[in-house]
């Protein structure tokens, strides 16, 4: 699988620091129920089979508890479209810059057509795609911050026959709202990512109305595995 690299920051730090299994859950002591719950959740959800979901290391300072996820969308010949993680954050005392006990944590990336890229209202069109997503589960969440960047490679000398490449990276955290026993509806947020992964790659919607906003356009194509 295609690990996302690079740091996730939502403020409170990144995921380029030393790291745990992601089926270690933290360093807190004994996980408290509400995090045993959500983990369960993520673990036990479905997803569409395009998106290969598989436990990832996770971030040792940012929270007490975590636990991550890696996602990659292949297509029919087992080809790589997108890629990306998710962390799963929980600081029992509650956290200032969370507003919450939770938090989830993001990287989400893709290769672009150079025009695609270039184009000047793609930064907002991916940003919708993220709360679109969310939206469109009927998920409540709040303090919702990040970044989308594109960047675009030339290649030169040796490499010049190589065409040029653009990437884009969503790069999110939120609040999820907890429910009955304090956790939050995790299993629909990782749907809902996934569904935002399904986006960035290209891919139609699982089912009619399930979109809230259109499909990527002008792909590039897939990358061999």
């Amino acid at each position: 699988m295609a690990a996302a690299q690079g740091r996730l920051s939502d403020g409170a730090g990144g995921m380029d620091e030393p790291k745990e299994t992601g089926t270690d859950l933290g360093h807190g002591g004994t996980p408290p129920p509400p995090f045993r719950a959500a983990v369960d959740a993520l673990r036990g959800a479905r997803l569409r089979p395009q998106v290969e979901v598989e436990p990832a290391p996770a971030p040792k300072r940012l929270a007490p508890y975590a636990y991550a996820l890696e996602a990659t969308v292949v297509d029919d010949d087992e080809q790589d479209m997108a890629d990306g993680r998710l962390v799963l954050l929980h600081d029992p005392a509650g956290h200032d810059a969370w507003r919450g006990a939770f938090r989830l944590v993001t990287l989400v990336r893709a290769e672009l057509e150079p025009e695609m890229a270039a184009d000047p209202l793609l930064p907002d069109v991916c940003w919708s795609w993220l709360t679109g997503a969310l939206a469109a589960r009927g998920l409540a969440y709040g303090e919702p911050s990040g970044t989308v960047t594109r960047a675009s490679s030339h290649y030169f000398g040796g490499l010049s026959a190589r065409p040029a490449a653009s990437q884009i990276e969503i790069r999110a955290s939120w609040t999820p709202r907890e429910g009955p026993g304090g956790a939050p509806d995790t299993a629909a947020h990782l749907t809902a990512w996934c569904d935002l992964l399904a986006q960035v790659a290209g891919l139609p919607p699982a089912s009619p109305g399930d979109a809230s906003v259109v499909t990527l356009p002008q792909r590039r194509g897939p990358q061999s595995r």
